[in-house]
């Protein structure tokens, strides 16, 4: 008996070129690197030992070159370094796109979202009657030319009213959001690295919205003892500092980053791994790493009742789950009326993005 046989697709890698197939692997060790190429190249090279990516006809001076040809990297005439260029910062974007949004295409992690149909700006399969104010981009003419021809014969054509049928259309909000980042020194503690898949989010994050919902602003913040604002651009060189974790002062630029945007929908998604350990008190610092400081705590939850006045929800994604860090963001969310998700570093860029969609949806009649 005939039939066909079905299996998972895989890429075959034997069809990519020499060049190809490293760089795939150049860019992933940039990552882990903060943007040093000559780590990111030495790392290569001992790979390359051991794995056997290249043959004779082709090896890693061919791919350096390669990537000077193509626009991937420079090299600087006096010292000889290599550093990456802006082509290279938004493929490591790209990529970190793909690796997180293809994931939760594939396999989401319960579906959240709620459609609302209405006078909006994304076309939906319903279909409803004509009414007065609909737009010419919303008709179905295929239901309208059938419905034309069942209500007056097919020997003469007459197209009214009635037989309009319009797509409902899904309303999307203009939203903006700030993104912050712990950068204390816990986030490479004990042998597991926070940072990276924090960056990864960050930057698959920030290439959806320039690309997808180019109307919506994305503010990125990091904090350690102290917060500032980073560009885009920053990221792939994020790296992890001696510092303790002042949320405090993170809120605080977020809450004023948000006054200033105009749009009605604004957010603060906020990744970390820790409790809040330090205070800024004029020029001098109060630091305590031992427990939930009661001088920390109430100044943080003091800024989440603030930012619920200003109808800013913070949604926490903590990567960490001792019962007492549980404990405090359970009571942080509580006065913010936000959200609060217990993530492991494989699952934090499903959760940010299924949350960035479905907040980006209201209802709209």
């Amino acid at each position: 008996m005939r039939g066909f046989v079905f299996s998972e697709y895989r890429a075959d890698e034997n069809n990519k070129s020499p060049f190809e197939r490293l760089l795939n692997l150049f860019m992933e060790l940039l990552q882990y690197t903060s943007g040093d190429a000559t780590e990111a190249l030495d790392w290569l090279t001992q790979l390359d030992r051991e794995h056997k990516f290249t043959d004779k006809d082709y090896g890693i001076g061919d791919f350096i070159e390669d990537l000077k040809a193509n626009g991937y990297l420079t090299e600087e005439n006096q010292t000889g370094a290599y550093k990456i260029t802006a082509k290279s910062e938004q493929t490591i974007r790209k990529r970190s796109l793909e690796e997180i949004f293809g994931k939760l295409k594939k396999a989401r992690q319960g579906n959240h979202q709620v459609y609302q149909s209405g006078q909006g700006d994304e076309l939906n399969p319903e279909i409803r009657p004509y009414e007065f104010g609909d737009t010419l981009e919303s008709i179905d003419y295929t239901g309208t030319l059938k419905n034309a021809f069942i209500n007056h014969g097919v020997q003469s054509f007459s197209l009214k009213e009635d037989d309009l049928e319009i797509h409902e259309k899904d309303f999307k909000s203009q939203t903006s959001t700030v993104l912050m980042i712990d950068i204390s020194h816990s986030m490479i503690l004990y042998g597991e690295d926070r940072i990276t898949p924090a960056k990864k989010v960050a930057m698959a994050l920030s290439e959806l919205i320039t690309t997808r919902y180019p109307k919506d602003t994305l503010d990125i913040v990091v904090f350690g003892n102290d917060a500032w604002q980073i560009e885009m651009k920053d990221l792939p060189y994020l790296q992890v500092g001696p510092y303790h974790t002042n949320t405090v002062a993170g809120l605080e630029l977020a809450m004023d980053i948000l006054r200033r945007r105009k749009n009605p929908n604004k957010q603060v998604f906020l990744i970390t791994d820790g409790k809040p350990t330090c205070l800024k008190i004029g020029k001098k610092y109060y630091k305590n790493s031992f427990g939930i400081d009661s001088k920390i705590l109430n100044r943080t939850l003091n800024l989440a009742g603030q930012l619920k006045k200003l109808k800013i929800p913070v949604i926490t994604f903590m990567i960490a789950r001792d019962p007492y860090l549980q404990a405090f963001v359970r009571n942080f969310t509580e006065v913010n009326n936000g959200k609060a998700f217990y993530s492991s570093l494989d699952g934090l860029g499903s959760f940010v993005f299924e949350d960035y969609e479905r907040n980006k949806r209201k209802t709209m009649r």
